[in-house]
């Protein structure tokens, strides 16, 4: 431990099966950082908790926080110098051990909420691209606190649960059985949107397209979480996932081709952005995920470039597909960033105790992606047209009741992150 502050009353959240603990609540929030890595130019730990401890751009204003950062654990802790220095201009204790910085260094759960930052770092990828980020290894670990502390607070993961869907499933599970609120996910569907629109609930959507960076686990995940953040809004809400197939190549367009919901889709988006033919198949190392839902929808997540993250939907009566863009993203230093909307939904969870939008989004998306990587490898062999991976455990249903979600009005001034130090 290098540094801790005194206790204060923290507020209380009581798990299934878990006593009441009576204890006095403050005015904000105090919120644990565990972050896999904490560093320049695009850490995401950099992106979302300066937020967090700063205020945040939200409406055409800035926020000021309503957490408090309490502490903060770097799994990576000496390569995350830039993370050192924000905790120490910041006067915010820096723990080497998860359970000190979820008890404060003390034996009882001492925070109010966790923020997992489980993104970027020296890590490793498999054969099959995932790449091996300990989020699962930190969720775990809180896990543990809760359960010996006989409470539980919300939590916040960033990006998909975990590269492995047994691990995500027990971690949603968790979430469930000590009953805390659960969020996390990519930042994309709260970005600006070009029309500013949401679809009402129970749209009657029939096929629906994302076009965006998906040249790795990482870009794909943010496509299918836009993906997700609107068909979950479809005539019946949503009813899980029947099977996904990952294509990859050339192979893509010809599957396009094919698939006349597809060929429509992609040509509406290339219209609207004015690109000329052919424009999406100039790349021909392009990635396709196909996304089968139980009740007949079917998806597909496309590598698009010059569209920012770009959304299609063919609905039902309508005889123009609805197209909403996600554009102009910020520099990598830049406090216009689009995480300012992200910390925003954090920090109304932390403060509410409610989750922005159902976890059970979150799972779905975490899983479609964890089949897409699998689904171009069978007995260690790799075949460029993936195999339909049928995946029943996915059958969770639930209505979306939320309303829009996404930022608006001015972009905050172009400026540099404000950290405290001079270097």
């Amino acid at each position: 431990m290098l540094g801790i502050t005194g206790l204060a009353g923290i507020s209380t959240l009581t798990g299934i099966g878990f006593p009441a603990v009576a204890q006095s609540r403050q005015a904000r929030p105090r919120i644990a950082v565990l972050a896999s890595y904490w560093g320049a130019t695009r850490s995401h730990a950099d992106w979302i908790v300066t937020k967090l401890i700063d205020g945040y751009w939200w409406q055409g204003a800035h926020t000021p926080s309503r957490v408090e950062v309490a502490s903060i654990f770097l799994h990576q802790y000496e390569q995350s110098e830039l993370g050192q220095k924000v905790a120490i201009a910041k006067d915010i204790p820096l723990f080497r051990k998860v359970a000190d910085a979820l008890t404060l260094g003390g034996k009882e759960l001492a925070v109010d909420g966790v923020v997992i930052v489980g993104e970027h770092g020296d890590y490793p990828k498999d054969l099959k691209g995932h790449w091996l980020l300990p989020r699962w290894l930190l969720y775990s670990q809180v896990i543990q606190v809760f359960e010996q502390s006989g409470r539980s607070v919300p939590v916040f993961n960033d990006k998909h649960l975990s590269y492995n869907w047994d691990e995500a499933k027990w971690m949603f599970d968790k979430s469930r059985e000590l009953n805390f609120p659960l969020t996390g996910g990519s930042s994309i569907p709260f970005y600006y949107r070009k029309p500013e629109i949401e679809l009402p609930i129970d749209t009657p959507i029939t096929h629906s397209v994302v076009l965006g960076g998906a040249s790795d686990e990482g870009g794909i995940f943010h496509c299918i979480d836009v993906l997700q953040a609107f068909v979950e809004r479809r005539k019946g809400g949503e009813t899980g996932i029947r099977s996904v197939q990952s294509i990859r190549g050339p192979e893509v367009w010809k599957w396009v081709e094919r698939n006349a919901w597809a060929s429509r889709l992609v040509d509406a988006v290339a219209t609207e952005f004015e690109l000329p033919s052919g424009h999406f198949k100039q790349n021909d190392r392009a990635n396709l995920c196909l996304v089968e839902y139980n009740d007949g929808n079917n998806a597909a997540v496309l590598s698009g470039r010059d569209v920012g993250w770009t959304y299609a939907g063919e609905i039902d009566g309508q005889e123009a597909p609805t197209i909403v863009s996600m554009l102009g993203w910020a520099g990598p230093f830049d406090q216009y960033h689009a995480s300012n909307a992200q910390p925003h939904w954090i920090t109304e969870m932390m403060v509410t105790k409610q989750e922005p939008f159902p976890a059970e989004r979150l799972l779905l998306s975490t899983g479609i992606v964890n089949h897409y990587m699998e689904s171009n490898w069978e007995n260690g062999r790799f075949t460029a047209i993936g195999r339909p991976i049928q995946t029943p455990y996915m059958d969770m249903s639930y209505r979306s009741t939320r309303g829009p979600q996404f930022n608006t009005g001015e972009r905050p001034p172009s400026r540099p992150y404000i950290r405290g130090f001079d270097s």
